[in-house]
């Protein structure tokens, strides 16, 4: 790998003194779950050597570092995207890190795109099972995989009846973006079986069960995709529902990461 992980991983310890807890990918607006955590610490992005920047509004480029109910917390605060011309190395350079820093969960969240009317913008939904439809490697009919943590998911399952915040299951597809999906893309990832789609978070899922780490998707729905209600797209469309769920989107994390602790 061609971004020293062992150096970066020095840093980000020596700086928090974090080790062995548990890992988050926050995805678009959802930044705000680190005001949860107790006695934060920031390091930017760019701080870290050799580390890269993201470039999507809604993603700051920050690990916030502190602790949730005495569990040792490390969150990322921007992910870098396939789309922004990043490599694969790079999309899942997070989660070499978190594997250095002795990370063996991970929850790995997302602002997405409903391809069906049964999952309205708003809901929070724990991802089941993924597909890659980018066909960055083939033209192949996109496969589900539903190799997801069992043990991750019951610890959501769990969080979201004891918060009693409603949770979906679904499919989640992901796209190369950066544009939107169009209408028939839409209508080809309903008829795969996929319940909503974005642009991030497949890579986080594969890379996490090569290293052997245990890893949840969880996806806020924050619109319709294209072609399921006759309105356009926009980015602050994503950012404004995220705001509006970010407390129950809170209370699922936060509920989740104890469930996790007790695996610890």
């Amino acid at each position: 790998m061609k971004h020293s992980i062992l150096e970066m991983a020095d840093y980000v310890e020596s700086c928090s003194g974090f080790i062995n807890g548990v890992a988050i990918v926050l995805g678009s607006g959802l930044g705000d779950f680190t005001e949860q955590l107790d006695n934060p610490s920031v390091i930017p992005y760019h701080a870290i050597p050799n580390y890269p920047q993201p470039t999507v509004e809604g993603h700051s480029g920050e690990f916030v570092i502190g602790n949730y109910n005495n569990i040792p917390i490390i969150t990322a605060k921007g992910r870098f995207h396939y789309y922004e011309g990043h490599d694969i190395e790079t999309v899942t350079l997070p989660i070499h890190l978190f594997q250095k820093l002795g990370v063996k969960y991970i929850i790995i969240t997302n602002a997405a795109g409903s391809v069906r009317m049964s999952m309205p913008p708003g809901s929070l939904m724990a991802i089941s099972g993924y597909a890659d439809c980018t066909f960055r490697k083939n033209l192949m009919t996109p496969q589900i995989v539903s190799d997801v943590s069992s043990k991750l998911l019951v610890c959501v399952e769990k969080a979201s009846k004891s918060e009693k915040v409603k949770l979906k299951k679904g499919i989640y597809c992901w796209s190369q973006g950066p544009g939107y999906e169009t209408p028939a893309e839409v209508e080809y990832i309903r008829n795969l079986g996929g319940d909503a789609v974005g642009m991030s978070t497949v890579p986080e899922l594969q890379a996490a069960e090569q290293l052997g780490i245990e890893a949840i998707g969880i996806s806020t729905i924050t619109n319709y995709a294209a072609g399921i209600l006759d309105q356009p797209l926009t980015h602050n469309e994503v950012i404004e529902t995220a705001n509006r769920t970010k407390d129950d989107f809170a209370k699922l994390i936060g509920a989740t990461i104890e469930n996790i602790g007790e695996l610890l």
